[in-house]
């Protein structure tokens, strides 16, 4: 959808025709002068500007026009300029409107006597030049003109001309509405499906975006069909937030761009007077998220006001007589009922009264699959604010937070709702500190807030799984809370979830068990996929922490359902195996069960041991590369589960190569250098025979153009590697110099290397996280090699653009580093990395 009549983009190098001279030094000095003036911001430099324009092409048009003796003529501002809003790089559209008795030549040459003077400037134009008959007809004809129209505003000329226009433009779309506003929706759609939505991307487009300028600008053409009207509560101040956030976009980068990029935050920031870039995002988050909800609700209500115009009034009659057009109300819950497919307040309903009902009423909107209607919420607001929940909550409330929760995707739709009219803020103060907060990981997809609600989706399709599922919900909810305030989140979180499980009336036990969740929910994860599962101290670590097989029971799905509601690049199988393994092993050592009864992924399969005997009776590397497919772990699938389908996990490459110095670097080296991209990666030191240690890497890989290398190929490199005669570190220096000519520069914090104390018992873990590049693990290796350390094991793991990587390390005496030898490795690695 487009607010112009018409797009035509200006010749190259266009200048005005015949003896018309350049356009005059008043306006464009007035406007710079306007552009460059502090004092007059947001809507007042909007409409400034606008003024300025006007005076100019109209003072273009009487000169112009006079000349050529041309009466019956009207210049017509449509689009964001009819509305008076210029943005200092807008598009001018304009129109100009004819009585159809001018000589063609005469208006042909007005014509470039207006347009010339705007290219001249440098100025983007949409115009057109029509009589009012043609211009009704492009309108008919198509949409994005109909809608143009609607904002038509006289500039110059025949107000006469301009006033019929106008006329004409709201009866037709009146008239059209019940057939174009579903055309209108569909736009709507497609865009939002296209551009994404404004309100969790890091680098959005303030207009296309859903949520953004186009969606304001579509509820405004649904409000003058007189079929529906949007929510107009803090609707115009969320669209003039973006439109001033569009206009420090284009004076920052002195482009016509909608696009928030993120190198322009921080200066779009300071000049809307803001602390940062994070203070802008949240601003345009909220005021997307009120368009949203705005649009939401209207379209909702435009769906039903078309479905009632389209039963004829004899057919209504003959099936509901009497009862036609009154509805039909179906009981949900106690004060909630079903009404034209919302749910509603019942007639005997008293929120004031009753201070669980908005709860009630959104589980049961939740649970049926149903929007809950705004004039319920906007009750039920306006009763909590003077009658609110009692503290601790009574059984019921909580009750009934846990089924909102528990409802699955149809939670999202009605929680959105009730944040939008200020409710969850004023059930769960804590929430306010994480509504609209950004996350700047490119690995998850949501805002804080909508990511802890997705979590909660999540985690309730593993409710079969827990013993508990109101404690796996709640703290599915809250897991992520301390996101709001500095430090480690987990650790404030603990806190907070602590504060809020008493809020909502649990019981001491089952509130340290919450707390006890948020406070350790990435330990799971975390230690999967950067510990060495084999490691008798990492398995303690984690029964220590956890300290119960129910509350491990809980902590495995919500590490689960978080890593889902993440993004995709936070699970796979290969991640949930990792996971499985871990909670196996912890469960026994929790139970009492010896370590050595728990088998899993830390151990050699039958092939690997076969390599690494192969290895060690030739000397020299063994490779095999599969493709390989993994179900996703067990979900407590039942008779009403249907059983998960085989998910694909990349190709992996299996090296097995007698024990050297070098081989981790070397081996890094040669994929990349044969552009594999590793996913994820483990390094296990076996002794299968008497002809010495083997290291086995086992790969978890991507080829970066879709062809994989052959396997013999990959041996021959690595064997030249190894020798000496193929200069890894130049070859790769070549390729990351050919690859920086050719592509921009990706802003990124600098890599981290640091010493995980307490992880092991028989080794030292140098933990690195950077940012994923080529050759980046050949040159971890190759620092780790220079240090002068032994790799006993290695984890690694990448997360979207992410490397994260744990080295198990040993001096020369096979012993774990001294505190000051492990230190210097991790900064020498660290230089290593910059």
């Amino acid at each position: 959808m487009t607010e112009s009549v018409e797009e035509t983009a200006g010749p190259a190098g266009a200048r005005s025709p015949g003896n018309t001279p350049a356009p005059e030094g008043g306006y464009p000095a007035a406007r710079l002068r306007l552009l460059q003036d502090e004092a007059p911001t947001g809507p007042d430099r909007r409409a400034a500007l606008a003024r300025l324009t006007d005076d100019w092409l109209a003072g273009l048009l009487a000169r112009h026009g006079a000349a050529a003796g041309l009466s019956g003529t009207a210049l017509v501002a449509v689009g964001g300029y009819g509305r008076g809003e210029l943005s200092p790089r807008s598009d001018l559209d304009l129109l100009l409107l004819h009585d159809g008795r001018a000589d063609a030549g005469a208006l042909a040459t007005l014509a470039d006597h207006l347009w010339y003077p705007v290219w001249d400037l440098g100025l983007a134009l949409d115009h057109s030049v029509r009589t009012p008959a043609e211009a009704r007809k492009a309108a008919r004809e198509d949409l994005k003109v109909q809608l143009g129209l609607l904002d038509a505003r006289h500039l110059a000329g025949d107000p006469d001309l301009t006033a019929a226009l106008r006329t004409t433009a709201y009866a037709d779309w009146r008239e059209s509405a019940p057939k174009r506003l579903p055309e209108l929706h569909d736009l709507c759609q497609e865009r939002a499906e296209r551009q994404g939505e404004l309100q969790y991307l890091l680098e959005p487009d303030l207009k296309e975006a859903r949520g953004g300028l186009r969606d304001a600008t579509a509820l405004r053409a649904v409000a003058a069909s007189w079929l529906a009207d949007a929510p107009r509560g803090g609707l115009e101040a969320a669209r003039t937030r973006l439109l001033d956030a569009r206009d420090a976009l284009h004076l920052t980068t002195g482009r016509a761009t909608d696009r928030l990029s993120l190198q322009e935050q921080d200066q779009v920031a300071t000049a809307l007077g803001m602390l940062d870039a994070d203070a802008l995002l949240r601003q345009t988050y909220e005021s997307a998220r009120t368009i949203s909800y705005a649009a939401d609700v209207t379209w909702r209500e435009v769906g039903r006001v078309l479905r009632a115009r389209s039963l004829k009034p004899m057919l209504r009659g003959l099936l509901h007589g009497r009862t036609a057009g009154k509805g039909e109300r179906s009981p949900l819950a106690e004060g909630v009922v079903e009404l034209d497919g919302e749910a509603v307040l019942a007639r005997t309903a008293r929120p004031e009264r009753d201070p669980v009902l908005v709860l009630r009423a959104a589980a049961a909107a939740a649970q049926a699959g149903l929007p809950l209607a705004t004039h319920a919420i906007r009750r039920c607001a306006a009763a909590t604010a003077t009658k609110p929940l009692p503290v601790p909550w009574p059984a019921e409330a909580r009750e009934q937070l846990v089924t909102l929760l528990g409802a699955g995707t149809h939670t999202v739709p009605v929680w959105e709702a009730l944040e939008a009219e200020g409710i969850i803020t004023r059930l769960l103060p804590d929430w306010e500190r994480v509504r609209c907060r950004p996350q700047r990981n490119p690995v998850h997809t949501w805002t804080v807030d909508r990511h802890l609600v997705e979590t909660a989706v999540r985690a309730s399709a593993l409710t079969r799984r827990v013993h508990r599922p109101d404690l796996l919900l709640v703290a599915a909810l809250l897991h992520d809370i301390g996101k709001g305030w500095p430090g480690d989140h987990s650790v404030a979180g603990e806190t907070i979830a602590r504060d809020v499980a008493a809020r909502l009336g649990f019981d001491a036990r089952d509130t340290t068990v919450i707390a006890t969740l948020v406070r350790h929910h990435l330990l799971l994860i975390e230690t999967a996929t950067r510990r060495d599962l084999d490691d008798p101290a990492t398995v303690g670590a984690v029964a220590e922490a956890v300290g119960s097989t129910r509350t491990l029971e809980l902590l495995h799905a919500l590490t689960e359902a978080d890593a889902l509601a993440t993004g995709p690049a936070a699970w796979s199988a290969w991640r949930g195996g990792l996971v499985a393994d871990l909670v196996k092993r912890v469960a026994a050592r929790l139970a009492g069960e010896p370590d050595t009864e728990v088998r899993g992924a830390g151990e050699p399969t039958a092939e690997q041991e076969r390599l690494a005997i192969e290895a060690g009776r030739t000397g020299g590397p063994v490779l095999a590369l599969h493709a390989r497919a993994e179900a996703p772990t067990d979900a407590g699938t039942g008779p009403e589960t249907p059983a998960p389908a085989q998910e694909p996990v990349g190709v992996e490459l299996l090296i097995a190569v007698p024990d050297q110095p070098g081989v981790l670097p070397a081996a890094a080296g040669v994929l990349a250098l044969h552009r594999l991209t590793v996913r994820a990666a483990d390094l296990l030191l076996l002794d299968p025979i008497d002809d010495g240690p083997v290291l086995l890497l086992s790969w978890r890989v991507a080829a970066e153009y879709g062809s994989l290398p052959q396997a013999d190929r990959l041996r021959a490199d690595l064997l030249r590697a190894l020798d000496g005669s193929l200069d890894v570190p130049a070859r790769l220096a070549e390729r990351e110099r050919a690859y920086a000519r050719r592509s921009r520069v990706v802003l990124a914090p600098p890599p981290r290397v640091t010493v995980a104390g307490g992880s092991s018992d028989t080794a030292t873990v140098i933990e690195v996280r950077a940012q994923d590049a080529h050759g980046l693990l050949h040159r971890i290796g190759r620092a780790l090699e220079t240090a002068g350390v032994a790799v006993r094991s290695a984890h690694i793991s990448t997360l979207g653009a992410n490397a994260v990587d744990a080295f198990y390390v040993t001096g020369e005496d096979g012993a774990p580093l001294t505190d000051a030898a492990a230190h210097e490795v991790a900064a020498a690695v660290e230089r290593a990395l910059q």
